[in-house]
Parts: C-alpha cells; sequence; structure tokens
C-alpha cells in the first residue's frame, strides 16, 4: 500500500490521456484544496488539447513520470480517462517499483496495471468531473478518502444488492482489473494484471462498447485460458453503459451469463451490476490489495484489507 495522505500532502492533478473541461479541473483542484491538501496542476490538465488527447505522448511521458518521481507528491489523481494511458507504459517500466496513490478508472485501468504488476495498489475510482459536480460529503469521496487515508491494517467493506444473474459464494484474492478493454489489450503482455500463480478476483467494467465487442473480449480472455486456468477466484461485473440492445442479446449482462454458462470455467462466485464503472454513484474500490468477495442470493459484500 502506499503510505496514507495527510493534510497538506501534494497531490498531482494531470491529464494522462484524452483531454479534459479545464472548470472540471479547476472544481477538482478546489475540493482538493477544500479537504486540506496541497495541490500541483500540470499543464496536460490545462492546456490546449493535442487532437483528443490532453497532450503530446512525450509530454504525457514526462509529467506523469516527475510527479511519480518527485519526493514531495503524494498521489497522482488523473484528470480523466479517455483513451491514452497505454502509451506510457514502456516508460514507466523504466522507473521500477514507485509506491504512491495513482487515481483513477477507466483508461487509467493501464497505469494501474502498471502498478500491480510492480506489486503497489491503486485506486479504482472516479476523477475530475466527480470531484468538481458533486459535494465535499458526497458518499463516493468519503469513501475514496476514508481508502486514501486510513493507516495499514484497516479493513473496508462495501455491500450492495445482488443481481439475480448471480452465482453465489465465496472467494478471496488479489482484486484486479478495472476496465475491459484495457485489461483485455494488456492480457500476454507484461503489464497483464491476471498472474496465473497468483489467486485473483477479476473486477470488470466498460463504456460505448457494443455488445459484440464485449462478448469478443470476454472470449479472448476465455481462450487466453486467464479465466479458466484456475488463479481467477471470483469475477465481479460492474457497469456496461452507454450501449444499445442488438438482434441477439437484450441487454450486455444477459450476453454475459449465457456466454459464461457455455464455458467450462471453475465453479467461482460471478457477481453482476456491481456500482463499479461510468456512473455518478461509482463506488471507490482498491486494485492489488487482498479481498474477499463473499455473494449471496441477497446481497454482495467485498472486504479489503489494507496492507
Amino acid at each position: 500500500m502506499p503510505k496514507p495522505l495527510e493534510q497538506g500532502d501534494l497531490i498531482a492533478l494531470l491529464a494522462p490521456a484524452s483531454a479534459v473541461a479545464r472548470e472540471r479541473v479547476a472544481g477538482a483542484e478546489r475540493a482538493l484544496v477544500g479537504r486540506g491538501y496541497r495541490v500541483r496542476v500540470y499543464p496536460s490538465a490545462v492546456g490546449e488539447p493535442w487532437g483528443s488527447f490532453s497532450a503530446s505522448e512525450e509530454q504525457r511521458i514526462a509529467e506523469l513520470t516527475e510527479a511519480l518521481t518527485d519526493a514531495e507528491t503524494a498521489a497522482v489523481l488523473c484528470a480523466r480517462g479517455g483513451y491514452g494511458c497505454v502509451h506510457l507504459l514502456p516508460a514507466l517500466s523504466r522507473l521500477g517499483r514507485i509506491d504512491k496513490w495513482i487515481i483513477g478508472f477507466s483508461d487509467v485501468s493501464a497505469l494501474h496495471a502498471w502498478s500491480n504488476t510492480n506489486g503497489v495498489a491503486g485506486m479504482h475510482a472516479s476523477m475530475a468531473k466527480h470531484l468538481a459536480e458533486f459535494p465535499a460529503d458526497d458518499p463516493q469521496t468519503e469513501a475514496l478518502f476514508r481508502y486514501l487515508t486510513s493507516p495499514r491494517g484497516t479493513v473496508i467493506t462495501d455491500t450492495f444488492p445482488a443481481s439475480p444473474l448471480n452465482r453465489p459464494g465465496e472467494a478471496a484474492g488479489k482484486l484486479v482489473g478495472g476496465n475491459l478493454a484495457v485489461v483485455n489489450a494488456l492480457a500476454a503482455t507484461p503489464w497483464d494484471v491476471l498472474n496465473p500463480s497468483e489467486p485473483s478476483i477479476l473486477l470488470l467494467e466498460d463504456v460505448s462498447e457494443k455488445i459484440y465487442a464485449v462478448e469478443r473480449m470476454l472470449t479472448r480472455l476465455y481462450l487466453t485460458g486467464a479465466l479458466s486456468r484456475g488463479n481467477v477466484r471470483g469475477i465481479i461485473f460492474g457497469q456496461f453503459t452507454d450501449y444499445h440492445p442488438d438482434r441477439n442479446h437484450t441487454t450486455m449482462e444477459e450476453m454475459i451469463s449465457a456466454r459464461l454458462a457455455r464455458w467450462d470455467l471453475p465453479p467461482i462466485p460471478i457477481v453482476f451490476d456491481a456500482p463499479y464503472g461510468h456512473i455518478d454513484s461509482n463506488r471507490p474500490v482498491a486494485l492489488g490489495v487482498p479481498t474477499r468477495l463473499v455473494a449471496t442470493p441477497a446481497e454482495v459484500r467485498i472486504e479489503q484489507t489494507l496492507i
């Protein structure tokens, strides 16, 4: 676990992928300052876009490298996901292990994959938009800072209602994953989070993907053996948003459930409609830490130990 944040710590606010609205960056900065932190806003978060990206690849690499290697910086808050974090991975691989919080989700899953494969936890959590547009006592923001400020040894528990599609059961392992498109793209690379020798619980979410595209990505993970070789002890499907029904399936969850039923998978708990992803109530959860998943017919409980 990275060191818990304390009042007065410096948080770097940058945009490692797509361009972000300046007013969201300004709002996020105000929210962080209001909580007692110092903030360093990098040019990628407030400068002119580089096409669809926040800045050139070289600038994004330089900013993130500076933020991670600066001894004064305690955490990095990504202003937005989008697309582009994968560009930074080869440069980050030369830095070695850096025990600092990286906060974000969606495309930021690529940065979490780098952290996790180096043995460092990261925060799958909302970014600048949420901090700017929701009140300071918003439940998701409060939960995020509980993770960031709690001492090692703290156990954080979250519960939510069960989906009728769930497969009940219990599992324990390191929580990994995040955005499905990113997890799929990094499979069989140095940043593949599904270590075959380590028990894992896999979290997956995505946005604006067609149903058949999600089916294709899941099928690839299955064909590589990642889902069937026994190290994945449970799967948590978060939110799949901004898609349309197709001629084969009415909902994404229906497709996923039907596809999993056709595969020879171990009898592991599988959870649907978990509150993680591109929604206002996106709940924070730590990737790369020991996690216990308990799925009953009534509810799902997730327990994480900050070690």
